[in-house]
C-alpha cells in the first residue's frame, strides 16, 4: 500500500510540474515596439507608424505619464482638439491636447457623499441596494467605456464598479463630463458592473450594457439641459441575475456573470438595440426601442462576441476567443431578428476573417474600407480590408491591447493596452495612418449606398442622414492592477487581470490542483478503507 502512495504521489507531482511548466510557456512575453516602427500593407496601400505613446511602465524621457494606470478605453473628441483616456485603476480620465497630446486635466472619479450631493439625479428606483445603505455616493469610480452625446458638449463614463463594493452586485454609477469645462456636471445611478454605453444614432437616448446582472439601462437625453435626463427604464435579456455575494470576500464577476453584455450599437433608424453576449448562451441580445421591449437573442455567428459597429449597409463583431472579425448584411440580420420565435432566432450568413486571438475592440474608417482590430493576445493592432475581408497587415502594440479609436480624418489610430497580472501594459499607443487609396467617399450606413453630399437622405433607403448622424459622434471603444479578457472560445470581458495571464493558463494550473487534490482524496479513501 505505501508502495502504491509513493507511487501515485510521483506520478501527481510529475503531472502537476508538468501542468504548470505548460502554463509558463504559454505566457506570452511583453511587447514594447520602438517609436516609428511601422509596416506597410501586403497591398501597398495602408502605412502605419508608432509616432507617439503614453506610457507608465519606463520612465523614458517624453512619453512617461503616471496618471496612466490601466487605461480602459480612449476617445477622440469629435472636434479633433482633444482626447480623453479612461485610466480604470487609476479612478480618472485624462483629457490631452490632440495636436501637441500634452495633458490639459486630470478628471478624478473620487466622491464624497455630502460634498458631491448636488451632483447626484433623482433615484430611478430601478436599481435596487441590496447590501449596503450607508455612504453609498462616498466612494472611488473606475471608469470603463465612453460616449459623446449633444454633439460633442458631453461625456458619458460608467464606473465598472464603486470601490466599497467588491462583488459589483449592487448599483454602481454614470458620470457626465462637460467636455468645455472638462469637470463632471452630472452623476446618475446605474446598475451592476456596466460594460458598455451609448448614445442613439438621433441623439436623444443614452444605452448602458449590464455585464453584472444580464440588463440594460435606457436613459432620455432629449432636453439640453443635464438636470432633466433621466432613467426610461431597465430592460432585462432573458433573466435578471439574483446577486448574493458575500460582502469581505471577493469573488470573480468577470466570469459566470450570465450573458455577460458587452458591445452596443443601435441601428441608424434609431428602431432597435443590438447587444453582444460574450458569455453565457452567446449571441446579440435585440431591444426594441420604439416599445421598450426586449424581443431576444440572435444566434449563429462565433461565441464570445465581444464588440459591435455598423457601416456600409454591414454589421460587424469582434470575436473575443476565436480571434476574428465577422460581418453581415444588417438589413438581413434584422429581418431574422424581426422573425423571431420564442425569444430566439438563428442567423448565419456570416463572412469571417481571422485576425489575432484576443479581438477586443475594433474600429472603422469612415468610408468603412479598414477595420483597426486591437488585439490582446497578441498585442498587435490589425488592419483588415473589408472590400475583400482579409487581414492586410499587423503592427506591434504595447502588451495586451483593449480599446481603441480611430480619428474622423482616419489618419490616427488611437489603442489603450491595460496590462496583466501587473505586467505590460500601462500605456497608450498612437498611430499614424497613410493610404494610397481614395478615401473621401461615403456610404450609407444602413445600406451602403453612395451618398451625395448635397443629399440630406440616402438616395436607395432613404434614411435621414441627420437624424442618423447628430448622436454618432463616438466611438464604442472596453479590479486590481490590470484588466484582461479570457482566450478560448466560451471566455468573457474581465476587468480585474489579478493573475490572467491567460485564462487557458489558469484552468491548466486549477485543473493540476484539481487533479492533486483528487489524488490526495483517492489515497486518503484506500487509507480508510485498509
Amino acid at each position: 500500500m505505501c508502495k502504491v502512495m509513493t507511487d501515485l504521489s510521483k506520478s501527481l507531482i510529475l503531472a502537476c510540474a508538468v501542468l504548470l511548466c505548460s502554463a509558463k510557456a504559454m505566457a506570452q512575453p511583453l511587447v514594447h515596439p520602438k517609436l516609428q516602427d511601422s509596416i506597410v500593407s501586403a497591398d501597398g496601400n495602408v502605412m502605419v507608424k508608432l509616432i507617439d505613446r503614453k506610457q507608465n511602465y519606463s520612465g523614458e524621457k517624453g512619453t512617461f505619464d503616471s496618471d496612466i494606470n490601466s487605461p480602459k478605453s480612449v476617445n477622440i473628441h469629435p472636434n479633433g482638439k482633444k482626447y480623453y483616456v479612461n485610466s480604470l485603476e487609476g479612478c480618472s480620465t485624462i483629457a490631452y491636447d490632440f495636436t501637441n497630446r500634452e495633458k490639459i486635466k486630470v478628471i478624478r472619479h473620487v466622491f464624497d457623499e455630502q460634498r458631491d450631493a448636488a451632483l447626484w439625479s433623482e433615484p430611478s428606483g430601478l436599481f435596487e441596494w441590496k447590501h449596503y445603505s450607508r455612504n453609498t455616493n462616498t466612494f472611488s469610480g473606475k471608469p470603463v467605456e465612453s460616449t459623446f452625446s449633444h454633439n460633442g458638449r458631453y461625456l458619458w463614463i460608467p464606473y465598472y464598479r464603486r470601490s466599497f463594493d467588491i462583488n459589483a452586485q449592487d448599483p454602481s454609477a454614470v458620470a457626465i463630463i462637460d467636455t468645455e469645462t472638462d469637470s463632471i456636471v452630472r452623476l446618475m445611478e446605474t446598475g451592476p458592473l456596466p460594460k458598455m454605453i451609448t448614445t442613439s444614432p438621433d441623439g436623444k437616448i443614452v444605452a448602458i450594457s449590464l455585464w453584472g446582472n444580464n440588463t440594460v439601462g435606457l436613459i432620455d437625453i432629449s432636453s439640453a439641459n443635464p438636470k432633466d435626463w433621466k432613467y426610461i427604464c431597465k430592460l432585462v435579456v432573458d433573466h435578471e441575475l439574483q446577486l448574493n455575494y458575500p460582502l469581505n470576500v471577493s469573488v470573480d464577476r468577470d466570469n459566470g456573470s450570465g450573458y455577460a453584455l458587452r458591445g452596443t450599437v443601435f441601428t441608424p433608424d434609431n428602431k432597435y438595440l443590438l447587444v453582444g453576449c460574450m458569455g453565457g448562451g452567446g449571441g446579440i441580445a435585440v431591444i426594441d426601442i420604439a416599445r421598450r421591449a426586449y424581443m431576444g437573442r440572435v444566434l449563429g455567428m462565433m461565441s464570445n462576441v465581444r464588440h459591435l459597429v455598423l457601416s456600409n449597409g454591414y454589421l460587424y463583431l469582434s470575436i473575443n476567443g476565436g480571434g476574428a472579425v465577422q460581418r453581415c448584411k444588417l438589413a438581413d440580420f434584422i429581418a431574422a431578428a424581426e422573425q423571431m420565435k420564442n425569444n430566439v432566432a438563428s442567423f448565419t450568413q456570416w463572412e469571417t476573417v481571422k485576425v489575432g486571438t484576443g479581438a477586443r475592440t475594433i474600429g472603422i474608417t469612415s468610408n468603412g474600407r479598414y477595420i483597426f482590430a486591437a488585439c490582446n493576445n497578441v498585442s498587435k493592432l490589425y488592419v483588415v480590408d473589408t472590400q475583400s475581408m482579409s487581414v492586410i497587415g499587423s503592427i506591434n502594440a504595447d502588451s495586451y491591447p483593449v480599446g481603441l479609436d480611430i480619428s474622423s480624418d482616419d489618419r490616427y489610430v488611437f489603442l489603450t493596452s491595460q496590462g496583466r497580472g501587473h505586467q505590460g501594459g500601462n500605456c497608450v499607443d498612437i498611430f499614424e495612418v497613410k493610404y494610397n487609396v481614395d478615401m473621401s467617399e461615403r456610404f450609407c450606413v444602413a445600406c451602403g449606398a453612395k451618398l451625395d453630399a448635397a443629399k440630406s437622405s440616402c438616395p436607395k433607403c432613404n434614411l435621414d442622414l441627420l437624424a442618423a448622424s447628430c448622436g454618432s459622434m463616438h466611438v464604442e471603444a472596453d479590479t486590481a492592477q490590470v484588466a484582461d479578457e479570457e482566450i478560448t472560445e466560451n471566455t468573457q470581458d474581465d476587468e480585474s487581470g489579478e493573475g490572467n495571464n491567460t485564462y487557458l493558463t489558469a484552468g491548466i494550473v486549477i485543473g493540476g490542483i484539481a487533479l492533486l487534490g483528487a489524488g490526495a482524496l483517492f489515497v486518503k479513501s484506500r487509507k480508510n478503507k485498509s
